[in-house]
């Protein structure tokens, strides 16, 4: 799948692995977190970067003790319409610390990109027959929010009472 990062197309080095899939001796790759759990020790003892991939039903804590060991956590998005990961996602970056790269994979949409990027999201894996060019449109500046995000100087209300 194609990748934007950052706002940009970029290479995709990691692999996503089936929970029945032989894990390889070298390179990043991402796992469930059903296996995560399952493989924990033989997953960490194997050395090279790790990343876990969340289902929309589970929250950020079900990996908050294991975010040093992490470099990426993959947050799923099963409709568009789905919102936990974006609440997934801002607990990883706001709760628990985590800063490593948080990747948004499913069913997400252009339209999504600025609030992913709010949210503390640094890339989107595109779904399948995405218009990359679309997502690449996407990724230009939110001149007005409504709402706080992060490294952000605030919403536009607290503008107002600043300026008020």
């Amino acid at each position: 799948m194609p990748l934007v990062k950052d706002g940009r197309p970029a290479e995709d080095t990691w692999t996503t692995l089936a929970d029945d899939a032989p894990l390889p001796a070298v390179g990043a790759v991402i796992v469930s977190l059903a296996r995560w759990r399952a493989e924990r020790e033989a997953l960490l003892a194997r050395g090279g970067p790790l990343g876990v991939r969340l289902p929309s039903d589970a929250l950020a804590d079900a990996v908050a003790a294991d975010l040093a060991r992490l470099a990426l956590v993959a947050v799923e998005f099963p409709k568009y319409r789905d919102g936990r990961s974006f609440s997934t996602a801002r607990r990883l970056r706001d709760q628990h610390g985590f800063a490593g790269e948080i990747r948004a994979v499913g069913d997400v949409l252009p339209d999504q990109h600025q609030f992913l990027r709010r949210c503390g999201v640094d890339s989107v894996e595109l779904p399948a027959g995405a218009d990359a060019e679309a997502w690449l449109a996407a990724a230009g500046p939110m001149s007005v929010a409504y709402q706080a995000a992060l490294g952000d100087g605030g919403p536009l209300g607290l503008l107002r009472r600043r300026v008020a």
